[in-house]
């Protein structure tokens, strides 16, 4: 085990995690960053248009400012190593990794989630060339043309609803033969001309040249092959937060999530977290940034009255 013990160790280096490193240096804290890569699910974001101040930018070259404005200050950094587990020591915490371990005060898990994909022939291929897994995101960049949604549950539906106030037209495709969305969504879908609902229907293939072009369906009661002409496919069948290394020790939802209060605070102790692994409303990168400030203000407060009792 290092020697060292860290006033704080934060788990992921998406913009939930470099928010928190920032705010927890500022106030003076020891901070270890933890994390696979810089950026998380922003490497594999083309366009954003919707972080306040800065009117357009890439994944790329956002995960590049990230990077910068982690440097400017005194933060370790651990990257390439993915952590396993975390145990109680007393009011400590131990955190292992798959070759170290380290001890801290107070940790701040801000690991994200990951897309849940289909892994459909052409989907790899077109990601972020007509195939997206965030029609919040995304949607805006296919303004007036016609669009896919994959999935009938709340995500695809509500995806549909949200898409509808900005492209030509929606086709929702749902595998089962019914909707699986919650009434209330289910009643407004119906209303909404430019929506197309199709169930039975499962994607096969995505196809297309440089971008996406059009899609290939099975009717899964005929198993017959479909073709319909796109610009884009949402595939929006939900997210996997990634807490297998905590949820044995933090509490979380009947999804996953880790739940958290309004100061950002897990069931235990001095384990804080922020972003897209926890339970909070709605998973945008200016609303992780934000949550993942104040679990840093709540970290500084728990350490600094932390007592080795």
């Amino acid at each position: 085990m290092e020697n060292k013990i860290y006033d704080v160790v934060i788990i992921g280096a998406g913009p939930a995690g470099v928010s928190s490193a920032i705010y927890t240096v500022r106030k003076g804290l020891s901070v270890l960053m933890i994390a696979d890569i810089v950026g998380g699910q922003v490497t594999t974001t083309k366009d954003i248009e919707n972080i306040i101040g800065i009117p357009k930018t890439t994944g790329y070259d956002f995960t590049l400012s990230l990077e910068k404005h982690l440097s400017e200050y005194d933060v370790d950094k651990y990257f390439g190593h993915m952590v396993n587990k975390i145990e109680l020591d007393g009011k400590y915490k131990i955190i292992k990794t798959d070759d170290k371990e380290f001890r801290a005060k107070s940790v701040i898990i801000t690991s994200g989630a990951r897309h849940k994909k289909l892994g459909v022939k052409g989907e790899g291929e077109y990601a972020n060339k007509g195939v997206h897994y965030c029609a919040t995101c995304d949607g805006p960049f296919y303004r007036n043309l016609d669009v896919v949604v994959v999935g009938g549950g709340n995500s695809g539906v509500e995806a549909a609803i949200d898409l509808s106030n900005i492209v030509k037209s929606i086709t929702l495709l749902e595998i089962s033969d019914s909707l699986k969305a919650d009434n209330i969504l289910q009643e407004k879908i119906a209303n909404i001309d430019k929506i197309k609902v199709i169930t039975n229907a499962a994607l096969n293939e995505v196809k297309g040249e440089q971008f996406v072009t059009s899609i290939e369906y099975k009717d899964v009661k005929t198993n017959t092959l479909k073709t319909l002409n796109t610009d884009a496919v949402f595939i929006e069948i939900g997210v996997v937060p990634n807490t297998d290394s905590f949820k044995d020790l933090v509490e979380t939802n009947n999804i996953g999530e880790i739940k958290i209060d309004k100061y950002s605070r897990t069931n235990v102790d001095g384990i804080f977290a922020a972003g897209d692994v926890t339970d909070a409303a709605f998973k945008q990168i200016v609303i992780s940034i934000g949550d993942a400030a104040k679990a840093a203000l709540s970290a500084f407060n728990y350490v600094l009255n932390f007592e080795d009792k």
